[in-house]
């Protein structure tokens, strides 16, 4: 424990992948459904792998996905294309996108919030929120300075974003509040520095991060480096 951080740490990317598999893996085999919020990126591309490996219930499984681009589902860049061809092709997972075809991203938002709410989601029995975390502490795209960071009585938001002069759909933290679980999955030294700020208290976005259950934070050595 780091501040009231509990953290493990693993010694590379692929250790992490396999134990924040693992432990998806174990919650299936023991509730009758489970809420599986997915994350976008590197790490979270690794473990959907091992997860599609495995010989899973998917059936009592429904994923969704805790932030989008602005782009086409199709996209080289979509978050959604990535969790498609890593996870649901292999498994048939039932899994919940958000349609960027509509007209503008709020849009979007309004109408994920609603197919979340008609599916249950996040947990009809348990649910998992897994996040990843940015070298400036964002995580979704709850990103510093940015107006979701705010939203409150909202569950899935647009969310301009200036640095990057883009628009980004995200859970809110009310969202993720009604996790049982949230896994932080946080790997590469460009990760460290944040992770040592909020391990001193900082208000990074990813630190405000809260559930009624337990929030846990996976590793590996390079981004645990100053802690």
């Amino acid at each position: 424990m780091t501040n009231g951080m509990n953290i493990k740490v693993f010694d590379d990317m692929l250790s992490l992948a396999v134990a924040a598999a693992d432990h998806v893996e174990s919650v299936i085999s023991i509730v009758d459904h489970l809420s599986l919020g997915l994350a976008g990126g590197s790490t979270p591309r690794l473990i959907h792998r091992e997860l599609a490996g495995r010989q899973i219930d998917w059936d009592s499984v429904t994923t969704w996905i805790t932030d989008a681009r602005w782009v086409h589902s199709a996209h080289g860049d979509a978050n959604q294309r990535m969790v498609r061809e890593t996870l649901v092709a292999d498994t048939g997972v039932t899994f919940l996108a958000p349609d960027t075809a509509l007209d503008t991203p709020k849009a979007s938002a309004k109408a994920y919030t609603e197919t979340l709410r008609q599916a249950g989601v996040p947990g009809r029995s348990r649910s998992i929120i897994m996040l990843g975390i940015g070298a400036d502490g964002h995580t979704a795209s709850l990103f510093p300075g940015t107006k979701a960071l705010d939203a409150k009585g909202e569950r899935y938001v647009a969310n301009y974003v200036p640095r990057l002069e883009t628009w980004r759909l995200t859970a809110t933290f009310d969202l993720i509040a009604t996790a049982d679980l949230v896994v932080f999955l946080a790997a590469g030294e460009n990760k460290a520095e944040a992770l040592r700020d909020i391990s001193n208290g900082s208000d990074h976005p990813a630190g405000q991060v809260t559930c009624h259950g337990e929030v846990l934070w996976l590793l590996d050595e390079a981004a645990a480096q100053h802690l």
